[in-house]
């Protein structure tokens, strides 16, 4: 196998796209299929580590592994764009088409990615380019709005947080390497800078699921779904914002699929934290091997679904996850019957009983014990008790025995609320005898989106409405001795953005019911192909570390006498240098969350993303913030970029917007 630090490719329009790629070494006299992996992050510095964990090694067991830097990001030429737009679509066709014309190609391709790159996989799919025969998206959607960044028709926190709100414009904003494109760097630089925008402020003007979130999502009422004739393995891990993406996929998709649910966060299975993480990179092998070398490896004889079955809900700093792997030969699954439970006066029952309301009045800080929409192990879900005394709760009687679920527990609440917009939370807890509650699963949802995320409509206040609310899906073994609780709130901050006044809601038990869909033991599941231990080869660059990450802190602080609630988040990458080219760099990451109890206006972020390039004479810094603050009518946003050549200021931007809520 040799390396290539940088390829070429060109586009229709004659820019040029920057790809470094890892090819065998008899790959001119015995061709063999590419394998795409598509994203913005910068492959010369920023993704390099990680790239190398992957590429060589699939290279290695023959295939072309290509991973080009999107138009106007990393090397590559162009200007800076926002996320999925139809060029980055149009620029992955060119980009398959030339790999499949080279001689060293057998004219077959494949594409893989995480998070962005998983997106890219399914859009560029949809586009059904003729040498693309197979793809795998992990940790990824094919829904742009409703899972992000507006779950349930609220706006997540994500969006301003200081890893993407001022994020995204400082990485759309960092130079290209001159030892790539040489001494017309610069110009290149100032060009993006002169024609970035604060992407995050052009989601916020879009509330609803109009024409700008139905672009590239593939989950439309006129069969997108079918757009994608590929095959396609969608896999995500469960504690993964996106991973109700995998069983939707696999319910939808018309193509030859496969999914793989984890107990994970954000990260390929392979580096997978919480574990047990497996042999991803022989797993996806298999994959490749079958739709590109038309190797029968068996997999496509192997349950359409397999997840791990969790013996317990993942918690905070717990880095495994007791459980077993178990399978579906389809999705959704003959084998699933719900439970129905009933939300009365004294609890979960088995029969309805009496009608009796339950109201419950407004607080603003209801959410603190799951703090991270797009959590690592470090934000998973605490001891739920916390949040739980200051909700709604019904619990059931101690479980005579074991069950286990898999799918979306669905919760239908008769409720009426005092104001025109509200929130409700709800989640699925599990109770320990000694009282521990561990979160299962959770939900949101903008009232106002009761029908329609497209076309919301205002509550009037005091009727009374119905509401089914699918929780996301999970996998859980409930235990013996234990207590199922459902948990109702009209707050969940920080992750979610609150209602524009306080909310009082009240809840009609006797009225109001929770199926659970419960999954009956499968004796095949001790048959199936296990997955090797987890192996992830060790980067072919050196790095040397100049100075020391700190350790991310979480500080939260409580005035009591203001009843104010700030937290203050903080993290850094260090500074080290890529012994291979010579690179230092360097990024620092913050942000202050605020909100008062009693005042829902009170709400607000500042949030800050600082990095760094420097290489002998090359030496570049950009710093983003990014303020969002409420009243009851309008959003508050200032962000602001700013560009520094040896220190000195050679760029900043303002954008101060007042963008009115939209029933949100």
């Amino acid at each position: 196998m040799r390396e290539i630090e940088n390829i070429w490719i060109p586009m229709s329009d004659g820019t040029k796209i920057a790809a470094r790629m890892w090819l065998p070494e008899d790959a001119e006299d015995r061709p063999v299929p590419a394998l795409i992996e598509y994203i913005p992050y910068r492959k010369r510095d920023r993704t390099r580590f990680r790239d190398e964990t992957t590429h060589p090694y699939l290279a290695s067991y023959g295939y072309a592994c290509v991973r080009p830097d999107i138009r106007g990001s990393g090397d590559s030429e162009g200007l800076p764009q926002n996320e999925y737009v139809k060029q980055e679509q149009d620029d992955g066709v060119d980009i398959i088409a030339w790999l499949a014309r080279q001689r060293w190609c057998t004219g077959k391709v494949g594409m893989f990615g995480i998070s962005w790159g998983g997106y890219s996989a399914l859009q560029v799919a949809a586009r059904r380019p003729p040498a693309l025969k197979a793809i795998i998206t992990v940790c990824s959607t094919e829904d742009r709005y409703s899972t992000e960044p507006y779950g349930g028709g609220l706006i997540n926190m994500d969006m301003f947080g200081n890893t993407w709100g001022p994020g995204y414009p400082v990485l759309a904003c960092s130079p290209p390497d001159p030892a790539i494109v040489g001494d017309r760097w610069r110009d290149m630089w100032m060009q993006r800078l002169n024609n970035v925008d604060y992407y995050p402020m052009i989601h916020l003007t879009h509330q609803h699921r109009d024409a700008y979130w139905k672009h590239a999502s593939l989950n439309e009422d006129d069969g997108n779904y079918g757009a994608i004739q590929c095959p396609v393995y969608a896999v995500g891990g469960w504690l993964d914002p996106f991973h109700r993406t995998v069983p939707r996929m696999l319910a939808n998709l018309k193509c030859p699929r496969k999914g793989l649910l984890g107990p994970w966060a954000h990260q390929y299975p392979n580096n997978g934290d919480p574990g047990p993480a497996i042999d991803w990179l022989t797993e996806s092998l298999r994959w490749w091997d079958h739709w590109l070398k038309d190797i029968d490896t068996g997999i496509m004889a192997e349950p359409m679904y397999r997840v791990w079955m969790q013996q317990e809900p993942v918690m905070r700093g717990v880095h495994e996850t007791p459980g077993r792997w178990v399978g579906e030969e389809t999705w959704p699954s003959p084998r699933i019957t719900p439970r129905k439970f009933y939300l009365t006066k004294d609890g979960l029952e088995n029969n309805a009983g009496t009608e009796t309301a339950r109201v419950l009045k407004p607080l603003q800080t209801v959410g603190t014990t799951a703090p991270g929409w797009h959590p690592f192990i470090e934000d998973a879900p605490t001891d739920q008790r916390i949040d739980d005394a200051r909700s709604l709760t019904f619990d059931s009687e101690p479980l005579e025995g074991d069950f286990e679920i898999l799918g979306a527990p669905v919760v239908t609440l008769d409720l009426a609320v005092d104001k025109p917009v509200a929130l409700l939370a709800v989640s699925l807890n599990e109770v320990e005898p000694d009282g521990l509650s561990k979160r299962i699963t959770y939900d949101v949802l903008n009232l106002t989106h009761r029908d329609s995320h497209e076309f919301p409509e205002p509550l009037e206040p005091g009727k009374r409405y119905r509401i089914r609310l699918p929780l996301q899906d999970c996998a859980h073994v409930f235990k013996s001795g234990r207590h199922i609780r459902v948990a109702v709130s009209t707050s969940r901050w920080p992750t979610y953005w609150p209602s524009p006044e306080p909310v009082t809601l009240t809840v009609y038990a006797g009225r109001s019911e929770l199926d659970l869909p419960v999954r009956p033991p499968r004796a095949q599941d001790r048959d199936l192909k296990p997955f090797g231990p987890a192996y992830m080869p060790e980067p072919t660059s050196g790095r040397t570390i100049l100075q020391e990450a700190p350790k991310p802190t979480r500080v939260s602080e409580w005035d009591a006498t203001t009843s104010k609630l700030t937290i203050h988040n903080a993290q850094g990458d260090g500074r080290s240098r890529i012994d291979a080219i010579g690179t230092e760099m360097w990024t620092t990451r913050s942000e202050v969350i605020e909100i008062v109890e009693h005042d829902p206006t009170s709400a607000k972020i500042d949030a800050q993303n600082i990095t760094a390039y420097k290489r002998g004479d090359w030496d570049c810094r950009i710093e983003g913030r990014l303020r969002v603050s409420v009243t009851k009518d309008e959003f508050l946003f200032v962000g602001q970029i700013k560009a520094f050549e040896h220190d000195a200021e050679v760029f900043t931007k303002t954008w101060n917007r007042t963008i009115p809520r939209r029933l949100v």
